[in-house]
């Protein structure tokens, strides 16, 4: 009985601790790079090891998440900017209700963040 009692405590336990590292909904994101600094509003979904979504910039400006990979708590896509032939490669890793990643394009590298919206 106490070995039940102890395997659904580390279910719940464990499930716990998924839904407060669950990549899919809604981000805040931020970067400052050479090109400038870079706020949107980013929604993700995972199927998988799949990630998809896309960043709002605002202004009807928006890039898709393409090329998008989950491998635990580390995640990895590309977005193309738009007015201009340059694509960031993108990669991060969650931690509770924040991202803390790196970009890069063209030679160089700049750190960006993404916190849940609210």
């Amino acid at each position: 009985m106490a070995r039940i009692l102890a395997v659904l405590i580390l279910c719940v336990a464990s499930a716990g601790v998924w839904a407060q590292t669950s990549i899919d909904g809604n981000w805040d994101f931020s970067m400052t790079s050479p090109m400038g600094t870079v706020n949107a509003k980013v929604s993700m979904k995972t199927e998988g090891d799949s990630l998809t979504g896309e960043f709002d910039l605002g202004g009807g400006r928006t890039w898709p998440i393409e090329e998008g990979k989950v491998d635990g708590q580390n995640i990895s896509f590309k977005i193309n900017r738009d007015g201009a032939s340059m694509t960031y490669v993108m990669s991060a890793v969650v931690s509770g209700d924040q991202f803390s990643g790196i970009a890069a394009a063209m030679g160089t590298t700049a750190d960006w963040s993404m916190k849940r919206s609210q």
